[in-house]
């Protein structure tokens, strides 16, 4: 008798190739090869029993209720063209070095990535903005495209980011199986603020390698990264930090509020949206920012007099000072109400609160899909046998752990030529990670190694979503064979990342370890 698990892993390949929407390819294989299990003595239908616990319990995710924030908040950001001032400032500050237009372009993909996290965005605003500068100034066009393709990529990496999100969920639910697996009783977790702990040195690292890739390569050929010639004054300190300033507090206070134990995920994510609402507004407002500033203000206020003094108004013991906490608590919040209200209504008069909207629902309806569906699909790969069968061929692959884990990062990085990294994560990772947490690896260095490889999966022909983001916003003489070419180099330099985290665990591990 054919083994169903095999063949049920088979079709959904073929299918996803063939070019099905996934998440009514992973239902409906799921479905069908529930039905031939059942028929041929293989599947217990009763399993799918547990079917409605599992959507219910992805619905109620703490977690994962912070991607549609984070996605709105990446979103505000892209529309509102901020994107435009922060190239534009970099490009005149960094330009005049050799390579330099190419370091601003990786800086403001790392500035981008830490407060939008929106790989499309970033790339579509660099290819539009940066990409025409560069060929201007005489760049490659193959080093150029790959500089964008790359930078815009950053946002996986970088917290806080969609992938992280997801990773953090799927390697904490793996991780607490191979716990119950070795018999223990007390149960530890992975939350959301070790894996971006985690992440942060690793993404700076690879803005590191490419900083230094494009010195060396301007340094050896200098016609393919010139200087940039004279395309306006340098800029004032004023305008770098007008420019520069409020992505950077908005990173702060979504990041430093997760990694510093003040709001969980969910409310860290609500921050930023509402912080990058406050500098959409301060953009459309015509110079008027009064109150955008007042509103941020009293957030922030807000915030520090809630911890100081927790306004409780209910309690039988209330005094004076908590009666002139409470009215001050009233005043921020009114404040701050009347600020997001302004928000809203200069955003919806730009045009630009409609389509935020629309991506938001239209990205966040395709994460959850493919989540939900997956794991209908890994219920019944499961019922299967399939778990069984992964693990045994791992635990039986001669050299151990590391080269079980070596077979795992390449079987990611070959899927990643074909499948989208939410598909990746929520469909191999949860069948792999468990069995690889038994074996030794820590959990958290291996979300990171495998956080940079789904990374890589959106730079590697013929399917990598950065090349075709670039290719519909690169000018008609830029070739999709050139795009092609100019990754090639920086997908080396991202497998050269993994080698360095893979040898030095302590990249990933050190910040996590003293924060949490």
């Amino acid at each position: 008798m054919l083994p169903l698990d095999l063949l049920m892993f088979a079709a959904l390949i073929i299918a996803i190739l063939i070019g099905y929407p996934v998440s009514f390819i992973l239902a409906g294989i799921a479905t069908l090869f529930a039905i031939l299990g059942h028929f041929t003595g293989q599947f217990d239908m009763s399993l799918l029993g547990a079917l409605g616990q599992r959507v219910f319990g992805v619905m109620t995710n703490d977690v994962l209720i912070a991607i549609p924030l984070f996605v709105f908040m990446g979103v505000v950001l892209e529309k509102s063209r901020i994107a435009e001032d922060l190239l534009e400032t970099a490009g005149r500050l960094f330009g005049t070095l050799r390579g330099g237009l190419g370091i601003s372009v990786v800086l403001v993909g790392a500035l981008l990535a830490a407060s939008t996290g929106i790989v499309g965005a970033t790339v579509v605003a660099m290819g539009l903005i940066a990409l025409p500068t560069m060929l201007r100034n005489g760049y490659d066009a193959r080093l150029a495209s790959g500089i964008v393709c790359t930078s815009g990529t950053l946002g996986q990496i970088i917290p806080p980011s969609t992938l992280l999100i997801i990773l953090s969920d799927v390697m904490s639910n793996a991780y607490q199986q191979a716990q119950f697996r070795q018999g223990k009783f007390t149960i530890e977790t992975i939350s959301v603020g070790q894996i971006f702990a985690a992440a942060l040195l690793p993404g700076l690292m690879l803005v590191a390698i490419y900083i230094i890739y494009l010195l060396v390569k301007a340094w050896l050929s200098p016609a393919s990264a010139p200087a940039m010639q004279h395309e306006g004054a340098r800029p004032s300190a004023g305008e770098i930090s007008g420019a520069i300033l409020p992505p950077v507090l908005l990173i702060i206070a979504v990041l430093g509020s997760i990694l510093g134990g003040i709001a969980t995920p969910g409310e860290a994510a609500a921050v930023g949206a509402i912080g990058a609402l406050l500098m959409a507004s301060a953009r459309f407002g015509n110079g008027k920012r009064k109150l955008v500033i007042a509103g941020a203000a009293s957030l922030a206020l807000l915030a520090v007099l809630i911890s100081l003094h927790p306004v409780r108004l209910q309690r039988s013991d209330v005094g004076p000072l908590d009666w002139a906490a409470g009215a001050l608590a009233t005043l921020l919040v009114l404040v701050a109400a009347a600020s997001i209200l302004q928000a809203l209504a200069r955003t919806f008069r730009a045009d630009v609160l409609k389509p935020v909207m629309n991506s938001t629902l239209s990205v966040t309806a395709m994460i959850f899909a493919t989540i939900l569906t997956a794991s209908i699909f890994s219920l019944v790969f499961r019922g299967l046998g399939g778990d069984h069968r992964i693990e045994e061929f791992l635990t039986n692959m001669p050299g151990g752990p590391d080269a079980a884990l070596l077979f795992v990062m390449a079987l990611v990085f070959l899927l990643g030529f074909f499948l989208d990294f939410v598909e990746i994560s929520v469909i191999l990772l949860p069948l792999v990670a468990p069995v690889l947490i038994l074996m030794g690896h820590d959990p958290v260095w291996l979300s990171i190694l495998i956080a940079i490889n789904l990374q890589t999966s959106f730079l590697t022909p013929p399917f990598g979503f950065s090349l075709f983001y670039l290719r519909g916003a690169a000018p008609p003489e830029v070739t999709t064979g050139q795009i092609y070419q100019g990754v090639i180099p920086f997908i080396a330099l991202q497998i050269a990342g993994i080698g360095l985290i893979w040898l030095l665990p302590q990249i990933a591990t050190t910040l996590p370890g003293l924060i949490f």
